[in-house]
């Protein structure tokens, strides 16, 4: 990418005329933080509904620049890679997101858009319980599906736990900070953050200098949620950051899980709470997680005779599957706007496919086409 893309990008977040859904509005209309610039005068031309005020805050961009050319020698010098949204390494899942960051400061070797991507989140003071929970989860995870990057946010409790758990199961393991990647909070985790440097990665919409404050972790989660396929809830008090992630990764239409916990628990208040409400799955391992997930790596074998035994299809499963092997894990209402079937006659034929080892039903009526 160029480095003067980058520049202008850098600079466009340093802009303070206008809020952070009004730059990402004129980044993607604009196709870059360079178009912005280049348009700074005549903005209203290219986007006739621009407000007197924003005009007039895009003229002068001379601390923004000032502040990003700084930026720009820290991320030279700490060999930190600087993701906008138009890159190929940007996470993909992520770019989906209405509110996804223009760009991203990386420092690691994992790859972003690997396969799977699951967070682990919950109460910065987890029990024995919790620990006992992600030690179990990840070591049979890795077990039965080995391409998957766990994603936390490096803090005390649940997050530290995941990242550790996952480094030493042989997993990368990725930690969205909500600061710069001149400094790492909490300063105890430092020896954590430093491995995964090699075996995961930092990272961050914030620049250097840019302090731990409060609301900049309830920013910081919706990157936790919108790089993920699921979220998981391990434990929670009835408030508290883990639950302000899995409302976001609802909102963004990505699955949600929570481990149960003892009626009356504190930090099982949360969990609980969220499957009593029908907003979490239940689990209680990583084979109940996969099974909801469809990333089945066993009984393929059996899938494949079934499908020996049952090779004829009908005209309307046919569609169907050829839907599904365009697309995958269609949600029903979906197959049936697509393929002009009644919700009535596609469930049947969802159901045959289904027994003939075709097709799975996942979690929130979606379908999955088998392997």
């Amino acid at each position: 990418m160029h480095q003067e893309e980058i520049y202008y990008s850098i600079a466009l977040t340093r802009m303070t005329g206008f809020n952070f859904q009004t730059a990402l509005l004129l980044y993607r209309e604009l196709g870059g933080g360079q178009a912005v610039y280049e348009h700074r005068n005549d903005i209203g031309d290219v986007i006739p509904d621009a407000s007197p005020r924003l005009r007039e805050s895009l003229k002068n961009w001379d601390e923004a620049l000032h502040r990003a050319a700084a930026e720009m020698n820290f991320i030279n010098k700490g060999n930190i890679r600087v993701l906008t949204l138009h890159d190929a390494d940007y996470p993909q899942r992520l770019s989906e997101c209405p509110d996804a960051p223009i760009l991203l400061y990386y420092k690691g070797t994992a790859n972003l858009n690997q396969r799977y991507v699951v967070d682990m989140v919950g109460t910065r003071r987890c029990t024995q319980y919790g620990q006992d929970l992600i030690r179990h989860f990840i070591s049979d995870l890795h077990q039965q599906c080995p391409e998957v990057l766990i994603v936390s946010g490096l803090a005390y409790g649940i997050d530290i736990c995941a990242h550790r758990t996952a480094l030493k199961q042989g997993y990368e393991t990725v930690g969205i900070l909500a600061h710069g990647l001149d400094q790492i909070y909490p300063s105890p985790h430092r020896d954590t953050a430093a491995q995964m440097l090699s075996q995961g990665g930092l990272l961050t919409e914030y620049m250097s200098q840019t302090e731990a404050l409060p609301n900049n972790f309830r920013q910081r989660n919706r990157i936790v949620a919108g790089i993920s396929d699921a979220t998981i809830l391990v434990e929670s008090a009835h408030k508290g950051g883990g639950l302000i992630t899995c409302r976001i990764a609802q909102e963004y239409g990505r699955d949600v899980f929570a481990f149960p916990g003892a009626v009356g628990a504190t930090y099982s208040e949360g969990c609980n709470l969220l499957i009593r409400n029908n907003t979490a799955g239940l689990i209680t391992s990583a084979t109940d997680f996969i099974e909801s997930m469809g990333w089945q790596t066993v009984g393929k074998k059996q899938e494949a005779i079934e499908r020996q035994i049952f090779p004829d299809l009908t005209t309307e499963e046919q569609q169907i599957v050829a839907l599904l092997q365009q697309t995958n894990d269609l949600q029903l209402n979906l197959i049936s706007v697509k393929s002009n079937i009644p919700i009535g006659q596609l469930t049947a034929h969802l159901f045959s496919l289904e027994m003939k080892g075709i097709v799975r039903p996942l979690a929130g009526g979606t379908y999955h086409l088998l392997a």
